[in-house]
């Protein structure tokens, strides 16, 4: 799977707060690292995540619900999201209205990251 490490993921954060409005920084560090690295999880030296879908969505519910950033957490996971489907050539078709669903969904607890994946899924092209 294709990724971005985490001093890309903050250049990222800092394009999307300058284009969306919001505060910039850094809340906790090894919570943004840990979200970048949970797709990379073994159990009994096993990928715990083995579908590429999977592991997109791991990442993107852990920069959402753990708050690596002061601002912008459910934009930089919804944006990760897109990213990362994107670099990894799967295609979806989507609008922002069921985008930004996603994201508050996501933050307030009603999505789990199986939901996630099934919102990808139902999306795909």
């Amino acid at each position: 799977m294709k990724k971005i490490n985490l001093e890309q993921l903050i250049q990222f954060h800092g394009k999307i707060i300058k284009a969306t409005g919001g505060s910039e920084g850094i809340r906790d560090r090894g919570v943004l690292e840990s979200a970048l690295r949970k797709a990379e999880a073994t159990f009994d030296r096993k990928e715990r995540y083995d579908r590429t879908i999977r592991k997109i969505t791991v990442i993107g519910y852990a920069l959402i619900k753990n708050h690596g950033f002061v601002d912008g957490n459910k934009r930089i996971g919804a944006s990760m999201i897109l990213l990362l489907l994107r670099l990894n050539q799967i295609q979806i078709k989507y609008d922002q209205d069921e985008l930004v669903e996603l994201g508050m969904k996501t933050a307030e607890g009603q999505f789990r990251e199986e939901h996630i994946e099934q919102w990808i899924e139902e999306h795909r092209v």
